[in-house]
This record gives C-alpha cells, sequence and structure tokens, in this order.
C-alpha cells in the first residue's frame, strides 16, 4: 500500500537585502517602499502561500570601511513593515527574524503576541543569535557574549518568553458581588524567572493570543542549532536544498525530536529555494546563466573574493586571472557583518580550491564567482519545476520550500501563476485556506491542545 501523498508548503522571502537579488533589472523596485511589501505579500497571499517571510539586518554590513553596496538604502524594521501587512492581508502568515541576543524576553514576547492579535493569528518568530561584536556595537552589551553561551542564552530566552505567552493561559473572568463589575482574575499574566540570564518577575499585559504562542522558527545548521529546533522549534529553515542533502539534513533533525517527546510531525523543515521559469527547461537555463552574471557584477566579484584573501584586492581585474598571493588569516577581517566570513573555515584551503578550479577551467575571477557561488535550486519550464518539487518532498528532502526571487518585489508573481496551478493540480497543494491561523496553515496543533514541547531553561 503507497503511503499518501505529502502536501507541500510554500513560502516567500521577501528578498530586498541580499546576494540574490538582481537591482539592476528594470523591473527592480524598492525594498523601503511600503507599496512592495504590499505587492509581494498580497501575491504570496493569492497562490495560498503558507507564509511570508522578512530576514533582519542590525548593522549595516561593511568591506574595507565602506558601506557594502547591497546596503546603502538601509534596511527597515522588522515589526512595523509585519504590523503594515496584517492590515492588507487576511490569511498570509507574517514571519519575522528577531535577534535573542541583542533583546529582552518581556519586549519581544509582548511584540510578537501584539502581532498575533492584530493578524488574527498569524505570526512567527524566527529565533536567531548572534557571536558578532562588530553587530553588538549598536547595543549596550555590544559584543559581551561569547559564542560558545549564545544557545543558552537562546534556549532560556525562548523559555521566558513562552512562559510569558502562557501566563494568560487559564485566565478567569469573575464578577464582584458588591458592584456587579467583571474583572479577571490577579493571577492572569503573573510571572517569575530566575536563571542564568534573565532574572524578571512581573504581569504581562497582552492577553493569549489566537495561535496561544506565535509559530517559532529556528535557522542554525550546526549541531547545537539543530538540537535547539529539535527541542523547541515549530519549523527549521535549512540551506540543504538539493536532493540528496536536503534528505541527510532531513533524516538528521528529524530523528532528534523523539529524545524530547515529539512527532516527525510536529517540525518542519523548509529550504530556501531559488529558481528560474521558461516556456521551456532550455529557455530557463539561458535565463538563469543570465540572472547569475547579473548578480555578480565585476565589483561584486572582488568583494567576494575579498571574504576569502581577507584583503584589499581592488587593484585586480575581475576578468583577470586569481591573485597569486595567498589570504590574510589574521582574526581582523576585512569584512564586518557578513555572514559569508564564517563560511570560509580554512581560507588556505579554499584559495587552493578555487585556483584549481580556474586554472582547469579557464575562469577569470568573476567567472570563477559565478560558477561557485550559489545556483538556483529549481531551474525550467513550470512543469519541470513543479515536478521537481514535489519529488523532493516526496522523497523527504523537505516539507516544502521558501522562495526567494531575484526581482524585488514582483519575481514571485511568474511562480504564483505558473507553477503552483500545476501543484494543485497534482493534489499536493492547498486550492485554499482551511483555517485563519498560521498553525491551520502548517497543520501545527494549537499549544493548548498538545503536550507541551518547551526547552528547559
Amino acid at each position: 500500500m503507497s503511503k499518501p501523498l505529502k502536501q507541500i508548503h510554500l513560502a516567500a522571502h521577501f528578498p530586498g537585502v541580499n546576494n540574490t537579488t538582481v537591482w539592476s533589472d528594470p523591473q527592480a523596485g524598492s525594498h523601503i517602499e511600503f507599496s512592495s511589501f504590499v505587492h509581494f505579500a498580497q501575491t504570496a497571499e493569492r497562490a495560498k502561500f503558507d507564509f511570508l517571510f522578512l530576514a533582519e539586518g542590525l548593522r549595516l554590513r561593511e568591506q574595507g570601511g565602506k558601506i557594502y553596496d547591497l546596503d546603502v538604502v538601509g534596511r527597515p524594521d522588522t515589526f512595523t513593515v509585519l504590523a503594515a501587512l496584517a492590515a492588507v492581508t487576511d490569511h498570509l502568515g507574517l514571519t519575522g527574524t528577531i535577534n535573542s541576543t541583542f533583546n529582552e524576553p518581556y519586549e519581544v514576547a509582548r511584540q510578537f503576541a501584539s502581532l498575533d492579535h492584530l493578524s488574527g493569528g498569524r505570526s512567527a518568530w524566527n529565533v536567531v543569535t548572534s557571536w558578532d561584536a562588530f553587530t553588538g556595537e549598536n547595543f549596550r552589551r555590544g559584543g559581551f557574549l561569547p559564542q560558545d553561551e549564545r544557545y543558552s542564552r537562546a534556549k532560556e530566552f525562548l523559555a521566558t518568553t513562552q512562559e510569558l505567552f502562557d501566563s494568560w493561559r487559564g485566565d478567569e473572568i469573575v464578577a464582584d458581588q458588591a458592584t456587579g463589575v467583571f474583572l479577571r482574575d490577579a493571577k492572569a499574566g503573573a510571572f517569575v524567572h530566575q536563571g542564568q540570564h534573565f532574572d524578571i518577575q512581573g504581569q504581562f499585559n497582552v492577553p493569549r493570543s489566537p495561535q496561544g504562542r506565535p509559530v517559532i522558527f529556528q535557522a542554525g545548521d550546526s549541531d547545537e542549532g539543530r538540537e535547539f529546533a529539535a527541542s523547541s522549534a515549530d519549523a527549521i529553515f535549512s540551506r540543504y536544498a538539493a536532493l540528496e542533502e536536503g534528505q541527510a539534513f532531513y533524516t538528521d533533525v528529524k530523528n532528534r525530536l523523539a529524545k524530547y517527546g515529539r512527532r516527525h510531525d510536529q517540525l518542519l523543515i523548509l529550504p530556501a529555494a531559488s529558481f528560474a521559469l521558461g516556456d521551456t527547461d532550455a529557455e530557463a537555463e539561458e535565463l538563469a546563466r543570465e540572472v547569475r552574471r547579473q548578480q555578480v557584477s565585476g565589483a561584486t566579484a572582488i568583494k567576494h573574493l575579498e571574504f576569502v584573501w581577507n584583503r584589499d584586492l581592488s587593484s585586480y581585474d575581475p576578468e583577470g586571472p586569481l591573485p597569486d598571493i595567498d589570504p590574510d588569516v589574521s582574526e581582523n577581517h576585512i569584512s564586518k557583518g557578513r555572514a559569508q566570513v564564517r563560511m570560509y573555515r580554512d581560507p588556505l584551503a579554499t584559495a587552493r580550491e578555487w585556483r584549481e578550479l580556474a586554472a582547469a577551467n579557464n575562469w577569470s575571477i568573476r567567472d570563477l564567482v559565478i560558477n561557485t557561488g550559489n545556483r538556483q535550486t529549481f531551474v525550467g519550464s513550470p512543469q519541470t519545476v513543479a515536478k521537481t518539487i514535489n519529488e523532493y518532498v516526496q522523497a523527504d528532502a523537505s516539507d516544502g520550500f521558501i522562495l526567494v526571487p531575484h526581482i524585488t518585489p514582483g519575481g514571485l508573481d511568474v511562480f504564483a501563476d505558473k507553477v503552483v496551478p500545476l501543484l494543485q493540480e497534482q493534489g499536493v497543494f492547498r486550492t485554499d485556506y482551511e483555517g485563519p491561523t498560521l498553525r491551520d496553515h502548517l497543520g501545527l496543533a494549537h499549544p493548548d491542545e498538545a503536550p507541551e514541547q518547551r526547552v528547559a531553561s
């Protein structure tokens, strides 16, 4: 007997400030003006997506003492944008990245509980950490937290916010016998938390929200991050969108759930995925090549190489050969606040590998960056892309995908119009929303209806 088809989960990442976006395209628009967010969100909702996702940047990134080119127009505040989008959407989930290293549990819990009320139960929190002292300089605790303690704080941070969300559970309304006025039980909202990182008490002033608690996402790929997700998250973002890598990640994380008393369906795994669509597979391949060249200008190629070399390479020709000098492996890095710095753990080994690739393929610096950078996850006609996405999900490489188009804000339109209907025809994606909350979209139980899945503080 064949197992039933899994239903695919789809979400959309507003591309804004990242290396995916092609700002040189005439269709590219602002990632600050609210109209861009409205267009993107309403497209995702029209396609019946589960949620929209906004990343967060707490400081403008720098390289060689200058603001990185993608950051020059700034980054809007996550909560402000999501709250505004709640007013122009009816069903779409609203997911935001909020850092647990530079915030306080009471403030974050209050903001997410408020967003959940404003949206009718559609909020979600992507819990992230930061060891980056450069970013921390913006905060009063700038860079104070050692890297090995960041997950300890994050676990206690999440546990504390859950205590705040749950502090309104079981509240009662009682009538004063003398006046007839209805009053809330004084215990509603009361909390006390004493731990390594937080020692707080009082009364939480936002009543229990439609979802009970916002949906919790986590994005760490380290062993600590995977354990954190298995113990306490409702979904985990994955960077493994290829079939075999995705299956290995999926199996590893799902197998960690049992030790926390959780079932496989209580944690969704959702990789980020870019795409290039054409009327034919050949047309899509040509578009994908063109997009990759647009994403990597000559200046961008040099900046990318500087991540690894940790040197000023502005005198090098991006259409010429790689530098013959070795990377500088000192602790003082040329790039500040960029995730790519942490991706290359062994710069000398990376440089050797890249020189060999460039020599074997006669690649210039720009050619190398184009060919070793992230390629589109799904390339092909709508039929090919729909078929591939379904195959990956049914093969347990993921539970769905968070789509990252290369154009802001209209890049999602073609996927919504041409791929989603094919998935719906296959019976693996909804034709309408079945409930009002994000938990309904994701198939997750309300916290009051399921056993507690808490992280011990």
